[in-house]
């Protein structure tokens, strides 16, 4: 499946949906279904720390928007899922190439997920993050 851009998976019937800071990081859904996603970016020099390895915060957002994106397609019309909390163990520095994060609903409680992330870069894990998200009805 041809990566598809970050504001486009966030509703199941719609591709309106605004994501901008997915989108300044070049981050694309590659899979997306009810419980599980998957999304990946290439590594640019802008998204490196001064070491020259990707800065942790990019590897983070990817395992923060793909728990949404495994998770908003668990959702009601009426609900939305806001991050508590979201812990990332780092494994080994990524240079360059392809980053890939694979996600999954661990548990769907009645207003509490868990998820979790498994970041990999050629194959090998980089980063593994867990997450809870609050689910609750949409404002408005």
């Amino acid at each position: 499946m041809a990566p598809r851009a970050v504001g486009r998976v966030m509703s199941a019937d719609s591709d309106d949906v605004f994501h901008p800071f997915g989108d300044l990081i070049g981050l694309a859904f590659t899979d997306v279904a009810e419980g599980a996603s998957e999304c990946t970016l290439a590594v640019t020099d802008d998204l490196k720390n001064p070491l020259g390895v990707v800065h942790g915060g990019v590897l983070y957002a990817m395992a923060d928007t793909g728990m949404g994106g495994a998770l908003y397609p668990t959702l009601d019309d009426d609900e939305v899922g806001t991050t508590i909390e979201v812990t990332v163990r780092y494994f080994r520095p990524v240079r360059e190439g392809r980053v890939t994060c694979e996600t999954e609903v661990v548990h769907r409680g009645g207003s509490i997920a868990h998820l979790a992330s498994e970041v990999r870069h050629d194959g090998e894990a980089v980063a593994h993050a867990v997450g809870s998200f609050f689910v609750r009805e949409r404002d408005g």
